[in-house]
């Protein structure tokens, strides 16, 4: 009877041990979920529940599309150790030119295929200046501000706005996904929510699985199921917020099959590996065979391709082009990497977390917006949380180190 109190005892605390020892080691991952968390529970207090309310939801999701696409092309760039302070007014300019061509009569289904074609071409510009020629990053990409800036005023007529009457296209990013069930809830929203946390859930146990046949540790059983339960939980919650209102936006669509297509980019393909290989150690990778050019190239072509689309996003999402579009759009999608971990010295960084990071950057927009605080204060705040951010994450992996 003894023994059993005993060993009951040991394993609690066991659990609890490794509990500790899980946060600690994954505390700069953990942190900007907390931080989120924390952020959602002032605004929805500050501002007696307006902020967790269906319909601001859904507005914040439209928000953050544009911001979270440029956001995960900026952390590729950032892996590899370069920058792109264009991106900003190649989202703006490109968003001009899909609205002049659609006010000349082309249909959406053309532009936007035209207008993500043209990114990759910029990209591809500006990234043979930093791999073929030797022009630091940094110079080129803000000479790209200033030329795509200008190329901005030039189209849009220095102070005149484009306005877009094309409604498919401003369904884009005002649009929901249809629901065939008519009622009070959108059950297809509910549906996708439960297939969710279905797809999660095995894929989970099968990364368990997978991590024990090859002999690698692996959390216990009571903390990996209440991982589960935690982040299921979280992801009802959200869908039945959405399902209460008008469903599922097309903006989450089209982010999260970005999302995906380059999380498993990096996670399960050479490229993937080549671009860490790259941002670790250029001169290492160079030496093991990767071209670390075409990876230059490529991770420049990818940023400015999803600029583009950022660009479409936000245009769609106004209904307008006009000469102010694109300003900041660039620290946006630098702090929302570093805030999801992407490393000041390259080499780390995660898709996923980097659209948490662009959660954070535009619920700090939309909750002090909500409260009707000041827009310098709201610069100040951001910069404060992004400057936070990075030292957190430069001490963090330096004490891991």
């Amino acid at each position: 009877m003894s023994k059993g109190r005993v060993k009951k005892a040991n394993d609690s605390g066991g659990i609890g041990s490794e509990l500790v020892t899980l946060v600690r080691t994954n505390i700069r991952e953990y942190a900007m979920y907390i931080a989120l968390v924390l952020i959602f529970i002032f605004f929805g207090i500050k501002t007696n529940g307006i902020f967790l309310s269906p319909r601001n939801i859904s507005d914040l999701i439209n928000q953050t599309g544009y911001v979270a696409v440029i956001a995960i092309g900026m952390t590729i760039i950032l892996i590899i150790k370069h920058i792109d302070l264009s991106v900003g007014f190649v989202a703006g300019f490109l968003g001009a030119i899909a609205a002049i061509l659609m006010r000349d009569g082309w249909s959406p289904w053309l532009t936007i295929p035209v207008v993500l074609l043209i990114g990759i071409a910029i990209g591809l510009y500006q990234g043979f200046l930093v791999a073929k020629v030797g022009v630091p990053a940094f110079v080129v990409t803000l000479a790209g501000m200033f030329i795509f800036r200008g190329l901005l005023s030039l189209v849009t007529g220095g102070t005149g706005t484009i306005i877009i009457k094309n409604e498919r296209f401003k369904d884009i990013s005002n649009g929901f996904i249809p629901d065939p069930f008519k009622g009070d809830i959108h059950i297809l929203t509910l549906a996708i929510g439960i297939i969710a946390v279905g797809l999660l859930i095995f894929s989970q146990i099968k990364s368990r699985i997978n991590l024990r046949k090859y002999n690698f540790k692996v959390i216990s059983s009571p903390i990996f199921i209440a991982k589960i339960v935690f982040i299921s939980a979280i992801i009802m919650c959200i869908v039945w917020v959405l399902a209460s209102y008008y469903g599922i936006p097309w903006t989450a669509v089209i982010v999260l099959v970005v999302l995906l297509i380059y999380n498993f980019m990096l996670n399960k393909t050479r490229l993937g590996r080549y671009i860490y290989g790259v941002g670790g150690n250029a001169e290492a990778a160079e030496l093991s065979g990767i071209n670390v050019e075409k990876i230059t190239l490529f991770a420049f072509a990818s940023v400015s391709m999803l600029a583009a689309l950022g660009g479409i996003l936000y245009t769609s999402r106004v209904a307008s082009a006009t000469p102010a579009a694109g300003v900041g759009f660039e620290l946006d999608a630098i702090a929302s990497s570093y805030i999801g971990g992407v490393s000041v010295s390259g080499g780390v960084g995660r898709v996923t977390n980097t659209i948490i990071g662009a959660f954070v950057i535009m619920s700090l927009t939309n909750g002090l917006n909500l409260m009707g605080i000041d827009i310098s204060a709201q610069y100040i705040v951001k910069g404060t949380i992004f400057i936070l951010a990075v030292a957190f994450d430069v001490k963090t992996r330096g004490r891991k180190n």
